[in-house]
């Protein structure tokens, strides 16, 4: 039984988590910290754990294995690393941190302490991701050229008869979160992207305060790929009904996916007509059963550092190009 401390309930997903903890039969809570000590008492009380407000406490004792962390984005270097060098395994919701320099330094860290560090990227385990992959490998587009995917939904739209919308006041912290829109839920499309596009040469972006919160609630990237590819990244707190889009065009071929429906048109199958697979890949075990075999068992993830780092990248790089209103070359950002 691997023994967790879950770190916070400031995420929107630290409930997920601790249901798939619950779920798991490895994995057993015993305590809780918050940096909000009301918040992680009511947490605590919910949970039947107890609640320990010294965060040393709970990642100097002996009997936790890993810890779970939901904490702000910008707690999460100085938490990881202390973890780490408590020999602490580390699940983490993304991004690792805010800076390409501090996710290097905290791999080092981990890396030195010989402890497992998962962050969750769900979306590169999903079936349809596979599936698009399997199309470019096999070359079913041809050369790819355009890639452009879209994850949005309504949190910061109020609706009648309330003061705010659904997504917590804090996600709209600046200082907490690192970001609005893009960071949060526009990571997803940014690490599906970097896995099937390969790597990023430069890029514009556009972070809109449409709503004047403190941080963008609208964005847009477009992106330059080494391979001469372009891309488009689209995300948004403000659209409703918004449906989950990945788009991948390529001299021989077209690949849709809108939420469930897959299509597929390539000069090299069939009579160029759209197929709608019957059958596609199976999903691989999520994050967080992936990082329970990367502790128990050796095995290792199919999320990667580098996915992690490059997330990290896009957002950084992005940040400056709407800060500055240029285009960034990528090596401005990593040095090379």
């Amino acid at each position: 039984m691997i023994h967790v401390a879950l770190l916070s309930r400031w995420h929107v997903h630290a409930d997920d988590y601790e249901r798939e903890i619950r779920e798991n039969e490895h994995l057993s809570v015993q305590v809780v910290w918050d940096e909000d000590m009301e918040r992680g008492r009511k947490w605590a009380e919910e949970l039947g754990v107890p609640f320990e407000p010294d965060l040393q406490s709970v990642l100097a004792n002996p009997s936790i294995d890993a810890i779970v962390v939901n904490t702000p984005t910008n707690l999460h270097k100085e938490i990881i690393l202390a973890a780490a060098n408590n020999k602490k395994h580390i699940f983490t919701e993304k991004v690792l941190a805010l800076s390409v320099k501090d996710c290097e330094e905290i791999f080092d860290a981990v890396e030195a302490q010989g402890v497992k560090l998962m962050v969750s990227l769900p979306r590169l385990t999903r079936d349809y991701y596979l599936y698009a992959k399997k199309v470019v490998d096999k070359g079913w587009l041809g050369r790819l050229t355009m890639i452009r995917c879209r994850l949005a939904h309504n949190g910061a739209v109020v609706a009648d008869g309330r003061t705010q919308g659904w997504l917590p006041v804090r996600f709209f912290d600046k200082e907490q979160s690192g970001g609005g829109s893009l960071i949060d839920l526009g990571a997803h499309p940014i690490y599906l992207t970097n896995r099937l596009a390969g790597p990023v040469q430069a890029l514009h972006a556009r972070l809109q305060q449409t709503k004047k919160l403190g941080v963008d609630d609208n964005a847009v990237v477009l992106v330059e790929y080494e391979s001469g590819a372009l891309g488009v990244i689209e995300t948004s707190f403000l659209s409703n009904g918004s449906p989950f889009q990945l788009e991948l065009y390529g001299t021989e071929g077209t690949l849709l996916i809108e939420d469930e429906d897959i299509r597929l048109k390539s000069s090299q199958l069939g009579d160029g007509e759209w197929i709608h697979p019957e059958e596609i890949e199976s999903s691989l075990p999520m994050p967080l059963e992936q990082w329970v075999a990367f502790i128990k068992d050796g095995t290792v993830p199919t999320i990667t550092k580098e996915d992690v780092i490059h997330l990290t990248l896009i957002n950084e790089a992005a940040a400056l190009s709407d800060q500055e209103s240029r285009r960034i070359e990528i090596k401005e950002i990593t040095g090379e």
